[in-house]
């Protein structure tokens, strides 16, 4: 078959008016746009996260912790950089955390005796005992672990289950939905290395530190001896539901089931992406507050 140079095709087009061109363009043949695919929407739901400069949400939680499932509500009001963050719950709790301030503790007004603000390790016990997750994960930091795969990892398995299933209706609106399938998930021994964390822990199998704490009997932030055996989960869930808004790419849901079943649930409402916000939002004298 011939080929045509492009000296050949500019003096075809010389010869044709504006107009015929203009016709030509309007009745050429266009390519339907294909379907989205899983590999489109985790892409840009990392990028839209990985984006965020300022954030305001409320987030309904629901955790298993023992045979309870904790329930709370809580807006939210982050920036990223630096990392600045306001929380309150639904039980009048706040949490105010400032990168570079306080000597790393966070500001939290407790809502009950003694009713004074308290400075607490948001790594520590008293924050985060009954809780999956710590103050410093709040906006969509967990659920950016759960599609992240790194060298680190001991398997990448779970990270690369998700799938697009479909669509669903949340609150009104169309969301995407991510499915994982892990039936293979389960409690694996673990001999703990060198300088071993229950942080390097969790990010070598992507599992979240809680589960590793329970199941090992652990304290929290506690240093976990050269050696040591531990029983450690192979991914983070066996089902997973992840919903994301298609307008944004930010996550409107995401729930997760474990060996014992519900493991946790987090919906966000109210998303304000990249509104800036502020300065004097995350001080401990801004109006309203009881910091």
């Amino acid at each position: 078959m011939a080929v045509l140079g492009p000296t050949y095709i500019t003096r075809f087009r010389l010869l044709l008016p504006v107009s015929a061109l203009a016709l030509l363009a309007a009745t050429a043949p266009t390519q339907p746009p294909g379907p989205i695919t899983t590999e489109q929407i985790t892409a840009r739901m990392s990028t839209a996260i990985e984006s965020l400069k300022f954030l305001r949400c409320t987030v309904n939680a629901q955790e298993r912790v023992g045979n309870k499932i904790n329930r709370a509500r809580s807006i939210m009001k982050l920036t990223y950089t630096p990392l600045r963050i306001y929380i309150k719950t639904d039980k009048d709790v706040e949490v105010l955390w400032l990168a570079g301030q306080n000597g790393g503790d966070a500001w939290v007004y407790p809502a009950s005796f003694p009713y004074v603000t308290l400075s607490l390790d948001p790594n520590g016990k008293l924050m985060r005992g009954n809780q999956h997750h710590t103050a410093l994960q709040a906006g969509f930091g967990t659920i950016s672990d759960l599609l992240r795969t790194s060298g680190l990892r001991q398997d990448n398995s779970y990270s690369r289950s998700f799938r697009y299933t479909g669509d669903t209706t949340l609150l009104g609106r169309s969301n995407y939905v991510l499915r994982s399938s892990f039936p293979q998930f389960r409690y694996v021994s673990y001999k703990a290395g060198k300088n071993e964390t229950i942080g390097t822990v969790a990010e070598r199998f992507g599992c979240g530190e809680y589960r590793i704490i329970v199941r090992n009997g652990l304290n929290i932030g506690e240093k976990i001896p050269e050696g040591k055996v531990l029983q450690v989960p192979n991914g983070y869930g066996r089902r997973t539901i992840l919903c994301i808004d298609p307008k944004t790419y930010l996550p409107t849901l995401v729930q997760v089931e474990d060996d014992k079943g519900f493991y946790e649930k987090f919906e966000f409402f109210d998303v304000v992406p990249n509104q800036p916000i502020p300065l004097e939002e995350f001080s401990k004298d801004y109006k309203g507050y009881k910091l």
